[in-house]
Formats: structure tokens, C-alpha cells, sequence
């Protein structure tokens, strides 16, 4: 089968080349699913278990990716709750072979159906990113409604997802960016946008959560205005800076198959839009990961037509 695989950890995104891998073989309750469309995340050359197995050995030429959408094709032993043919959308374990290929073997407690009306490409664009908007704002951030919420990268893959749940919800949301991104984060529903080039975090006053994929200096300042008893939330590992009286969290996105289905349930009524940005086959998927120029918005690889 094709698939696209990293081959060396220093040069990134330029060492992934499309290979010939052999096909996947289902283990005890996975399942095999045929790949129609892939999410990727450009932090996976970041991840440790991208290049070592659980046991800390190098992984050879490892299979990237590890979201996506596409159609179950066989059952390993003792899996049940799904079925050959069924429509599924998901996250596969970050240290398995990923989801850039024409087929992936996942466990089947990681998948959830994927409702007739929702594209594939959709589909594979709503599992890292919804899952993490959700489980920073709702189990890690406890948001509550009438509470302030600071988004950064509002208008990208995570951030567009965190700015029109929090709204729901009820909150206010300040979101951030560059100044390109301003309208695109009002868009999706921020009520107001800060320039992290132009504007002085200071001037907000004071937020109740703070929802972080920058980290560095974007996170220390963010830090010192939490309000009391507020929240810091990242994503991009361990908190430097936490808020004099408030928690700090950082967290690695979980596969919950309920939690996926709140998201694509928004998606089909209108409520949740996600941001894809560009969108590519198989065969032109090296290029597509390693751009020459800022992509905004998720990176989608179409596998089948």
C-alpha cells in the first residue's frame, strides 16, 4: 500500500517521503480501517513517539498521521460494536503506524461512526482538533458559562474549534492572532481580537481561562492575567509559568468516542464549522506537509477520491 513515512527526525517535515508499506493485519479488538482522508498536525516531528516505540526503541520509517476518516475493512479477534463497511472517524495510538496511508489498523474503542452526511474529509479534520477544544475548555479548563476565555490561534485548526465551543457555552471569547487572522476569528465567533504583533496582552485585565497552543513568551504573559482561581490550559507540553492563583494544566488529547460524536452531532447541525485549510491527495501529500509559506486552517490528506 501507499503511505507516507518520516525517515529522519532533523530534517522534519523535508524527511517524509511516500513508500510502499505493506498492509495493516488487525491485533486483538483493533480494526482495520481503509483510509479515505487523513488529518495531520504539524507538532507530530515534536512528539517523541514519532521516532521510538513504547520500549524507546527508533521506529524505522514510521507511518505518519493519526487522525482521519474512511470505512472499516476487517475486524481483529474479539472486536466488537462494529462492523466491515461501517463509515468510522477517529484517532489511532500515537506510537502505531499512523493514518497517511491507504489503510491503518486502530483499536476499535478509539473509533467512532461517522454519520452518513459528514464528508470524509470533514470527518478527518474533526478528531484532534475538536477533541482537544473540548477536553481543555470542558474537563481540564471546567468552563462555565459567563466566564471569560482567551483563545490563541483563534482563527487555526484548534483555536476556530475553542472559540465557537466556548461560545456556545457561553462564554466570552478574546481571540488572538496575527493580523490576518482578525476577521477569520471573528467569524467563528469571537466577540472581540487581539494582535499578538500589534496588541498588549495587559490590556485585556484580567481572563477566567486561558486556552494556549504558543507557549514561550505568549504563555508567561498570558499567565500574569488569569484572573483568581482561574485557569491556564496548554497544548504544547509543561507549563513554565503558572498563574500566581490559579491552576496550570497541560494535557495529550485522548480518543473518546462520545465526545466525538458531541462534535460531529455540531457539525451536522450548523452549530460547529471546522477550519480546513488545504486539502491535497496522496500522491501530492509531501509537498502539502512541507510547506514554503504559513497554511492556515487544518491540513487534510484526501487518500481515496
Amino acid at each position: 500500500m501507499k503511505a507516507i513515512v518520516a525517515t529522519e527526525q532533523a530534517a522534519e517535515a523535508a524527511g517524509i517521503t511516500l513508500a510502499e508499506r505493506p498492509e495493516p493485519t488487525p491485533a486483538i479488538n483493533d480494526v482495520v480501517v481503509e483510509v479515505h482522508a487523513s488529518g495531520f498536525v504539524p507538532a507530530e516531528w515534536e512528539w517523541p513517539s514519532t521516532w521510538v516505540d513504547r520500549s524507546g526503541h527508533d521506529r524505522v520509517q514510521a507511518i505518519i498521521g493519526h487522525e482521519f476518516a474512511g470505512v472499516v475493512s476487517s475486524l481483529g479477534y474479539g472486536t466488537t460494536g462494529l462492523s466491515p463497511g461501517q463509515r468510522v472517524f477517529g484517532i489511532t495510538d500515537w506510537h502505531r503506524d499512523g493514518t497517511l496511508a491507504e489503510y491503518a489498523a486502530v483499536e476499535a474503542r478509539n473509533l467512532a461512526p461517522l454519520p452518513g452526511n459528514v464528508g470524509f474529509t470533514v470527518g478527518a479534520s474533526l478528531p484532534i482538533s475538536g477533541l482537544t477544544a473540548w477536553q481543555g475548555l470542558f474537563q481540564h479548563g471546567r468552563l462555565q458559562a459567563g466566564r471569560s476565555v482567551l483563545a490563541h490561534g483563534a482563527a487555526g485548526a484548534v483555536g476556530s474549534v475553542v472559540t465557537q465551543l466556548a461560545r456556545e457555552f457561553g462564554a466570552y471569547v478574546i481571540g488572538t492572532g496575527r493580523t490576518a487572522d482578525r476577521q477569520a476569528a471573528l467569524d467563528f465567533g469571537a466577540n472581540e481580537f487581539l494582535d499578538l504583533d500589534h496588541d498588549d496582552l495587559d490590556d485585556i485585565g484580567g481572563v477566567d481561562l486561558v486556552f494556549d497552543v504558543i507557549g514561550g513568551d505568549i504563555q508567561r504573559r498570558s499567565a500574569s492575567i488569569i484572573r483568581p482561581g482561574g485557569t491556564l490550559v496548554s497544548v504544547v507540553g509543561p507549563v513554565e509559568t503558572r498563574p500566581v492563583d490559579g491552576l496550570a494544566i497541560d494535557f495529550v488529547v485522548e480518543s473518546v468516542p462520545s465526545q466525538l460524536m458531541e462534535i460531529v452531532d455540531r457539525v451536522r447541525d450548523g452549530r460547529l464549522r471546522t477550519h480546513i485549510g488545504t486539502v491535497a491527495p496522496l500522491d501530492d501529500a509531501v509537498p502539502a506537509l512541507n510547506p514554503t509559506e504559513r497554511r492556515k486552517g487544518k491540513t487534510v490528506i484526501r487518500v481515496r477520491p
